[in-house]
């Protein structure tokens, strides 16, 4: 096969969430790659610095602060991006969040909003903007992190809920957007090492756990889910959508077992 069908040189990506953690490894991935990278969050200062890095791997970088909950912050992403580049050829919904770590039966509200809106919500809405552009270009790729938790229930129980949703979203888009040559996939990464997830590995005895309930036995870091987003981006996968890669360490079939 020949390797230049992983490259994604002259392509555009644009990354939410992307100022630390699955996003900046992702972001850092594409430009290695060869793709001109914009990368989107809440807050410009940290945003700026991963486009610095883009910059320095050659590549053109473009660092716009914007809620992804927010439609309108979505609609002046997308028309910033347009503006710098063109077009959009990538788009990987990775913004996340998780606001409450407990049972659904205690569950408030606020929490289920705040959550559904960043994590399902806004993917919906954003995917929209970009895959009427992408279908005016005559193609992309959309990406979507979801998690192991949207496959099998989690202590995380509403955040569970939205990536079994944003799995069922890149299925049906994926069937919707196939006509236009628009490919939409999904990666389910289990217990990484971010932020977001570190009620579930920063203490001791919770880490040792997460790791002994994977094949390979440790957590994984952010740069282990950015190689499956560089061949979901490129054209080595140019055949793949509505599909959804996990990426687990092997959590979702466990240790090896004992026999004795």
């Amino acid at each position: 096969m020949d390797s230049g069908r992983f490259s994604l040189q002259g392509k555009v990506a644009l990354v939410t969430g992307g100022s630390r953690g699955i996003g900046r490894a992702i972001a850092l991935a594409m430009a290695e790659a060869g793709a001109d990278v914009a990368v989107s969050g809440r807050k410009l200062p940290p945003l700026e610095e991963v486009a610095q890095e883009i910059a320095q791997r050659g590549r053109k970088s473009l660092a716009v602060a914007s809620h992804i909950a927010k439609v309108e912050d979505s609609r002046t992403l997308v028309e910033r991006v347009k503006d710098e580049w063109g077009r959009i050829d990538i788009l990987v919904n990775n913004a996340g969040t998780n606001p409450y770590y407990g049972p659904l039966l205690e569950a408030e509200e606020w929490a289920w909003d705040v959550t559904m809106n960043v994590n399902l919500k806004g993917p919906f809405l954003l995917s929209q903007l970009v895959a009427r552009l992408m279908r005016e270009q005559g193609g992309g790729s959309i990406i979507n992190i979801a998690s192991i938790m949207g496959i099998i229930p989690s202590e995380l129980g509403i955040y569970s809920v939205t990536k079994a949703g944003l799995i069922m979203l890149t299925k049906v888009l994926a069937k919707e957007l196939g006509q236009y040559k628009i490919r939409v996939n999904a990666i389910a990464p289990g217990v990484v090492k971010t932020r977001l997830s570190e009620a579930l590995w920063k203490e001791p005895a919770k880490a040792e756990a997460a790791a002994g309930r994977k094949a390979l036995g440790y957590i994984g870091e952010p740069e282990d889910i950015a190689g499956a987003a560089v061949y979901l981006a490129s054209d080595a996968s140019s055949y793949v959508t509505g599909e959804v890669i996990i990426v687990d360490g092997g959590e979702s079939v466990g240790p090896a077992p004992v026999y004795d």
